[in-house]
């Protein structure tokens, strides 16, 4: 018998986290209140270069990097700031967001359209 999905990947998407526009993370960029996270991956990050202060996370390791107990914490997730997610277009940044929000880091919030909304509105990658 096949399995029986619950929710869609879009419906948690939609669900996972509060969003703000490129314009609006254009006025946080260098904000020490607000901590951007890159959730590219590595080839994807050299390609285009990241949003200027920006903490390199991929997907695949962000877990890691969040939790204080793993050899590969990253101490920028150790900060009462607000995390600022993007990856390419955002649906990774919502699942991801999902993932950190149920390991109790908070507030995150989505860039919505990832990179190239942020482009498209201004904004630089170094």
């Amino acid at each position: 018998m096949p399995q029986i999905i619950a929710k869609s990947a879009v419906e948690i998407v939609n669900e996972a986290m509060a969003a703000i526009s490129a314009e609006e993370a254009l006025e946080l960029a260098g904000s020490p209140d607000h901590v951007f996270v890159d959730l590219r991956d590595g080839t994807e990050q050299a390609k285009t270069g990241v949003i200027e202060g920006a903490v390199r996370s991929s997907r695949g390791m962000m877990e890691f990097h969040i939790d204080p107990e793993s050899p590969a914490h990253k101490p920028e997730f150790n900060q009462d700031k607000t995390y600022v997610f993007y990856c390419a277009s955002g649906g990774r940044t919502a699942m991801a967001a999902k993932s950190a929000i149920n390991m109790g880091l908070l507030p995150v919030v989505n860039l919505t359209g990832g990179v190239g909304s942020w482009t498209k509105a201004g904004g630089t990658l170094v």
